[in-house]
């Protein structure tokens, strides 16, 4: 194996190609869980209750989600065998032709149940897309930097609420231009910018040199598929990553998703609703990277656990926030769960994915410990409007978000910290949270 040889142009532009494509990829997928709870229960699912529509839209937004771990498998394989660019191209493409064909489908009052048929395999291929963009996007830049890791891999994570604001801003404007043709075609619009989001995408993303790290180990590659390696050699760091994301991601579908729909329902204006998520979006852009950059100074450990305890605890203030019908009160819950405390949960999970598996297997197992744990924003929102829709109340909904937390404090305490190890060395080597080794 040879030694990489990094360039801080080529980090730069990794890191800006990074930013944009999870921007775009986020866009269109945060873009339809906002729909999903604003729109699609009175499209797709019209001949339905109110409630039980809403139950039915967060259905298809989980489908996505489950199908985001399969994304990661697969992007993940050919993205340590060929290359991280290569698989980051076509996941972009993927997403932004699935989002521009959701704003072109048929409503359940022009062709019936084909309708949420095609809505639910569009939403499949963008979940797939997601899963694939992730951990590429995450490795262009955690395997471009030469130093500071964390803050460097953080701009992947910040395009999350990025993309959130995007959506919700595109969305809201949408709705107050179109008036009552919101829900004939004014939602239509966003989907429908996807095309040029891409465009630029692509034009970031192709001026990307391959990373150093993976082409200096591009001689070295291990027999096995990446998906055995993962399994054989890291199976631990597998399962604590997991366990610790995936309490992040389930506070993250009931902080976005969930609010908005239960914030409607308890008689707030949509608007409302979506100016207060718009907020702590911004915020969390911020504190995503101020917390991941902390993290490359104390260490990653520290920071986690601070945002997890953190977000258990607001869990318990959110919901009495939204029920007091203060306008304040709604912004402050979401804007210190989403936009701070959560910020700190989830920043620095990027480059701690990174750290916990070696070159020739990274992308794999990145990919599917972050998206096995991101099942947990799918499930959410749609067991949390069941438990609501079977008479359960908001107290056992933040139980649960605190005891999640609680499993992941657990999950970070039982993985060593990574922050100043290497990403160079043999595929075949190693992570010391597996084996006792040193990091690869």
């Amino acid at each position: 194996m040879t030694q990489p040889r990094f360039s801080r142009t080529q980090l730069r532009r990794a890191v800006l190609s990074s930013y944009l494509g999870s921007v775009i990829e986020y866009y269109d997928f945060l873009l339809y869980a906002t729909a999903s709870a604003v729109v699609f229960n009175q499209v797709f699912f019209s001949d339905l209750d109110p409630l039980v529509g809403t139950v039915a839209a967060f259905g298809t937004l989980a489908a996505g989600y489950v199908a985001r771990p399969l994304g990661g498998i697969v992007f993940g394989h050919f993205g340590d065998r060929v290359g991280r660019k290569r698989m980051l191209v076509i996941s972009m493409v993927l997403m932004g032709v699935a989002s521009t064909l959701i704003g072109v489908l048929p409503t359940y009052a022009q062709v019936g149940a084909l309708a949420p048929l095609l809505l639910v395999l569009l939403r499949i291929v963008q979940g797939i897309a997601v899963g694939g963009e992730w951990g590429g996007a995450v490795l262009m830049s955690a395997e471009h930097a030469s130093s500071r890791r964390g803050l460097w891999s953080s701009f992947t994570n910040a395009g999350a609420p990025s993309g959130m604001v995007l959506s919700t801003v595109v969305l809201a404007v949408s709705a107050s231009l179109s008036g009552p043709g919101f829900l004939t075609w004014g939602w239509r619009i966003p989907f429908l910018l996807s095309v040029v989001l891409l465009v630029i995408g692509l034009f970031v993303r192709l001026s990307v040199a391959e990373t150093p790290v993976f082409a200096a180990a591009a001689g070295a590659k291990p027999a096995r598929p990446p998906l055995v390696e993962v399994f054989r050699r890291h199976p631990r760091n597998l399962l604590l990553v997991v366990g610790f994301g995936f309490g992040a991601f389930v506070a993250q579908g009931t902080l976005t998703v969930f609010v908005i729909s239960y914030a409607v329902q308890a008689g707030f204006e949509r608007q409302t609703v979506l100016n207060a998520l718009t907020a702590s979006s911004v915020v969390a852009v911020v504190a995503i990277i101020g917390f991941s950059a902390l993290s490359d100074r104390v260490g990653r450990r520290p920071v986690l656990l601070g945002g997890a305890l953190a977000t258990g605890a607001w869990c318990f203030a959110i919901f009495p926030f939204i029920d007091s019908g203060s306008t304040v009160l709604l912004t402050l819950a979401v804007v210190v769960g989403q936009g701070i405390a959560h910020a700190a949960w989830f920043g620095p999970s990027a480059a701690l994915y990174s750290e916990m598996f070696s070159t020739g297997s990274r992308y794999t197992g990145a990919s599917l410990g972050y998206q096995i744990s991101g099942l947990g924003a799918g499930l959410a929102p749609v067991t949390f409007a069941s438990l609501l829709a079977g008479g359960g109340g908001t107290l056992m909904i933040s139980t649960v978000i605190g005891l999640l937390a609680l499993v992941s404090v657990g999950c970070v305490l039982a993985l060593r910290e990574t922050a100043r190890d290497g990403l160079t060395g043999h595929p075949d080597t190693v992570p010391a949270g597996d084996r006792g080794t040193t990091s690869a």
